[in-house]
């Protein structure tokens, strides 16, 4: 047999290592080709690897040359791995294929090549992680382990894109990377040079196809059933027949919320939003509704729970709305705050405190870790060439400038940051300007501002974020955000602005400037703490005691995990910082994006005005929850979701239940005495129920919904198996076990 591999061919790394089976069990030539070597004569394009077997036929496909050299060794072929294969072709390949040429060919990086694979590594991960082996197919090394192996290492080698959650994944990788076979593969075809070592033989290839499916999807994937043993089963019934009666009760929340010594003391933040416009259904499912299902959960939990948010009210933002409307700054924030806290209100957002920024607290506090930096020598002094509007007579700040996105080319883009790209920007550097006022073209002149000095706070931001990040619950984008504005090296931020409406500046040349929104709005959380309660900093000068959960969309990231920690780390007075950062992806508006200025989408005003419940709205944004990728806010599948999951599953089920309970049994649930089929029942509900808990804990609250859907299922199928609108004439334990197993899993759910 002869094997022809090439330098920089990704298919050639599986074969290598799989072609270690086959020593000393046949004779093996390996020859290595060049990447447009045609080694197959009747193949209409060049082909790496490919295996000419003794008889002169070829195989030129990775996984059928690994199965044969498996084969060789006297594996014997089962159903399992035969589907790791399958799915290692029709799903990961594409998406990996394309995120190879986007890196290695395009020069890309960061989220636009892990971003479509994350649901790809998430599935191994999560298989690994349900079988606890070390193996996808077992205790042992499999063919599937090998091809899925080669396929993935030019990329996870590099760690930055392989992602620090997904333990289970990177134990699996580590452990066969560190394999001879796996390793001298490596060397043969990467050279020592990384994944830039198929930059030759990827140039000379088609571009792929970029992936067909669900780009966006509002679709939790199918499980299996969980396996269950008699151990859970027997725990199942023994806490079943324990009853609700032997949980202890909840608790009355006491105001003011403060931390206790000995209990869990959680502090949930949710994204201050901008004064300046009705929330729409992305702001509200990606800050204030995700972080009040994990407040509510939180205080179920009995864990002590102070969950608060605001509104945003100095900087650029409110000074043009004011502009527009013919109002003062302070008019456009109060009218704004009230519709904020009546939307969130109707949303049933349980908040013990919703505050705003322009209060003397929020003053008083900014200052004072302002002089703190100051003193300590974490604040520059610069002249900074900026944008003046000659016809206003006025420095713009970056809110007050639009123009052309210099990266991406859009040509809507803020003076600060490019809503397309997600870039930050520095005004000046915008092509064709315009003052957002008057519409003219801004000149550029000099004005001294003071900046954060990020590059001296460098080393200690890796440390805490060394100590932090293990074991914490930041969702993927949180870290992956954060490590590249580190990894790229952080650089001096303006914290100043040539503004009316803000925080003054206390000190001297500069009062006649506020403070950068960047550097003044999460100070806010202190402020509105501060306002509710003035032991506000047991909040929020107690990390021992405090675990801080932050919610937010991913724009909001390195304001959270880079800016914040940065200036709170450097003042020095034992500031609580964040411990788990959770980012959600983009909500869409079914083919485009939601725009407050261009009214695209649905705000809360509109969805009071529609008479549907808010209790729908609610479901259906948590059900489309963007976790892990963008997903999409559409009206033809609320319906169907509203109809087919919130009425018909879970509706359903609890109605049945409890119809039949006051029907038959006057409204009290009777004794009943269980069959296997029933305890096995409640051993998949028990299952389901510590899968919720467990995802609810990571934060994970879309696929958390998916378990209490999974529970009200189970209760409908066994209704409809066991039929008790018939069982009901038949005798009292028939009627009996019934009614009162499915009144007792409705009462878990509500």
């Amino acid at each position: 047999m002869r094997l022809f591999v090439s330098e920089g061919s990704p298919g050639s790394l599986p074969v290598l290592a799989a072609a270690a089976r086959a020593r000393g069990r046949a004779e093996l030539l390996i020859s290595t080709v060049g990447p447009e070597e045609c080694v197959v004569p009747f193949l209409t394009r060049p082909k790496v690897p490919v295996l000419q077997l003794d008889s002169g036929n070829y195989l030129f496909s990775t996984s059928a040359i690994c199965r044969y050299f498996f084969l060789l060794s006297g594996w014997e072929q089962d159903d399992l791995t035969n589907q790791w294969l399958e799915w290692e072709a029709t799903e990961l390949q594409p998406v990996l294929s394309a995120a190879l040429h986007c890196l290695v060919v395009q020069g890309k990086k960061g989220e636009d090549i892990l971003g479509p694979l994350r649901e790809a590594l998430t599935h191994i991960d999560h298989s690994l992680s349900r079988q606890h082996c070390p193996f996808l197919v077992g205790d042992t090394e499999s063919l599937a382990d090998i091809v899925l192996w080669g396929a993935l290492y030019p990329l996870l080698h590099d760690p930055t894109y392989l992602p620090e959650e997904l333990g289970a994944l990177q134990s699996w990788f580590q452990t066969l990377s560190t394999q001879e076979p796996c390793q001298r593969a490596a060397e043969t075809v990467l050279k020592q040079q990384g994944v830039l070592a198929l930059r030759p033989y990827l140039q000379k290839q088609p571009q792929p196809r970029p992936p067909e499916g669900r780009a966006v999807s509002n679709e939790p994937e199918e499980e299996e059933l969980a396996t269950l043993s008699e151990e859970d089963i027997l725990m199942a019934v023994t806490a079943w027949e324990k009853g609700m009666g032997s949980l202890p009760p909840l608790q009355p929340q006491q105001h003011p919320v403060l931390p206790v010594a000995g209990e869990r003391n959680v502090l949930i933040t949710s994204a201050l939003p901008y004064v300046n416009n009705v929330p729409h259904l992305g702001n509200i499912i990606g800050c204030v509704l995700s972080a009040d299902v994990f407040a509510r959960y939180s205080r179920l939990r009995q864990w002590n729970t102070l969950y608060l948010c605001g509104t945003d009210e100095y900087g650029t933002a409110t000074e043009t709305k004011a502009m527009e409307e013919g109002l003062t700054p302070q008019e456009i924030c109060d009218k704004y705050h009230a519709i904020h806290a009546d939307v969130y209100r109707w949303f049933n957002i349980s908040f013990d405190t919703f505050g705003r920024t322009t209060t003397p607290h929020q003053t008083k506090i900014t200052q004072d870790i302002f002089q703190r930096l100051l003193t300590r020598g974490f604040v520059l002094q610069d002249t900074v060439e900026q944008l003046r509007c000659e016809q206003c007579a006025r420095f713009l700040a970056d809110r007050f400038v639009e123009g052309v996105c210099p990266f991406c080319g859009y040509e809507e883009a803020r003076g600060d940051q490019c809503d397309k790209c997600g870039k930050l920007i520095n005004a000046i550097e915008l092509k064709k300007p315009q003052c957002k006022v008057c519409r003219s073209r801004p000149v550029v002149r000099s004005s001294q501002h003071l900046f954060l000095d990020l590059p001296k706070l460098e080393k200690r931001l890796e440390d805490w974020l060394g100590k932090t990040l293990p074991g914490s619950d930041w969702t993927p984008n949180a870290r992956f955000i954060t490590r590249s504005w580190l990894r790229d090296g952080l650089k001096p931020r303006c914290i100043t602005r040539d503004l009316k409406w803000g925080t003054p500046v206390p000190l001297e040349g500069f009062k006649d400037k506020v403070f950068y929104v960047w550097f003044d709005a999460t100070i806010g959380y202190l402020s509105i703490t501060a306002n509710y309660t003035d032991q506000w900093e047991r909040w929020w000068k107690n990390p021992e005691q405090v675990d801080l959960y932050q919610f937010m969309a991913k724009d909001n990231v390195p304001f959270h995990g880079i800016v914040f920690p940065c200036s709170a780390l450097g003042a020095e007075d034992n500031y609580t910082l964040v411990k788990n950062l959770i980012a959600t992806e983009y909500l869409n508006y079914e083919d485009g994006k939601f725009s407050k200025s261009r009214g695209i989408g649905v705000f809360g005003d509109m969805a009071q005005d529609t008479g549907i419940p808010a209790d729908i709205w609610r479901f259906y944004l948590l059900y489309i929850r963007p976790e892990g990728q963008d997903s999409a806010f559409s009206w033809t599948d609320m319906m169907i979701k509203n109809n087919s999951e919130l009425l018909n599953n879970l509706g359903n089920f609890i109605n049945r239940a409890g119809m039949f309970v006051s029907k038959f049994f006057g409204g009290c649930v009777p004794e009943m005495v269980l069959t296997q089929d029933d305890r096995r029942l409640l051993a998949h509900i028990s299952w389901e129920l510590q899968h919720y808990h467990q995802l609810l804990e990571k934060v994970r609250i879309r696929d958390a919904l998916r378990s209490i859907l999974t529970i009200s299922r189970h209760g409908n199928q066994y209704i409809q198996v066991n039929e008790p609108w018939k069982r009901i004439k038949g005798s009292e334990v028939d009627r009996s076990v019934l009614c009162s197993k499915n009144w007792k899993m409705t009462r878990l759910k509500i």
